[in-house]
């Protein structure tokens, strides 16, 4: 009986004490090849992690219309990588295949540079 009550004592202290990540603060600048693509209204990213979500874009503005794209967010995160797609029109790239992964840099910012549809290597 005194051996079960120390277990679960034991249980009790091990589950409060859980190894939680410390969480910082990540600015990510998205750079989106759009080249060759037509009819281009919007271009957007939509992802895991706030300020992002999976249902509105996060706009990106041209930086050479109909060629070069570029957003920044920040976000705080305990996690080393977040999850996301790009969108033209409200179309989702990549359909059938994963999420984009963008691993956060040691330092505070990350610059993610893709081309649109064409998963990563």
């Amino acid at each position: 009986m005194k051996l079960t009550k120390i277990f679960f004592l034991g249980i009790l202290v091990f589950s409060f004490s859980s190894c939680v990540q410390k969480s910082s603060k990540k600015t990510v600048t998205v750079k989106l090849n759009v080249q060759g693509i037509p009819n281009i209204q919007s271009v957007g990213i939509r992802g895991k992690q706030k300020p992002l979500s999976w249902g509105a874009d996060l706009e990106l503005k041209p930086i050479i219309k109909d060629t070069l794209y570029s957003a920044s967010f920040s976000l705080v995160t305990g996690y080393k990588f977040t999850e996301v797609k790009f969108t033209i029109n409200n179309e989702f790239e990549l359909k059938e295949k994963g999420n984009r992964k963008i691993f956060f840099s040691e330092k505070d910012s990350t610059i993610y540079e893709a081309k649109f549809d064409v998963p990563e290597q």
